[in-house]
């Protein structure tokens, strides 16, 4: 398995978009609301991808895998971190956690931050074991109940 930054040359948005489609419909009938990945197209990604920074985990150029990280003030943010359903469980998700801490790093950061949806138990025991904690626990625009948790990492 490869892990490398998109970068201009990058072009299988198409895959990309696949990708993380597949990897999240799982939430589908489970989250409300529904997951933003649904607003996706190739040109937003590729739109994303020049404006985030993002690395993408593929085998025989295949992609299995892929994050979107924003820097913030305090952190970086993790986004759209997904793996192929059949490639879970091989460490690919670890690996681009990986490229994200080295990131931080590289940027000056000492927290990683993310979001996930409060009905997805089975992503906070993963992050929980990744050493990301609870902090926060929020609603989108217009809900009255928690929707998502924030988790973090101090690196």
């Amino acid at each position: 398995m490869k892990v490398q930054r998109i970068d201009s040359r990058f072009s299988d948005y198409d895959q990309l978009l696949a990708l993380i489609l597949r990897a999240f419909a799982f939430m589908d009938g489970r989250i409300d609301p529904p997951s933003s990945a649904h607003l996706l197209t190739p040109a937003s990604l590729r739109e994303k991808a020049k404006i985030e920074i993002a690395y993408v985990a593929s085998e025989d150029a295949i992609l299995v895998g892929c994050v979107f990280l924003n820097p913030e003030p305090d952190c970086l943010y993790i986004g759209k971190l997904a793996v192929a359903p059949e490639a879970q469980g091989q460490g690919i998700g670890r690996c681009l956690l990986d490229a994200a801490i080295q990131t931080a790093k590289e940027l000056g950061l000492s927290q990683l931050r993310l979001q996930t949806r409060i009905e997805l138990l089975e992503n906070h025991a993963v992050f929980g074991r990744w050493g990301f904690r609870k902090t926060a626990e929020m609603a989108h625009s217009g809900f009255m109940r928690s929707t998502f948790i924030e988790m973090r990492m101090t690196l």
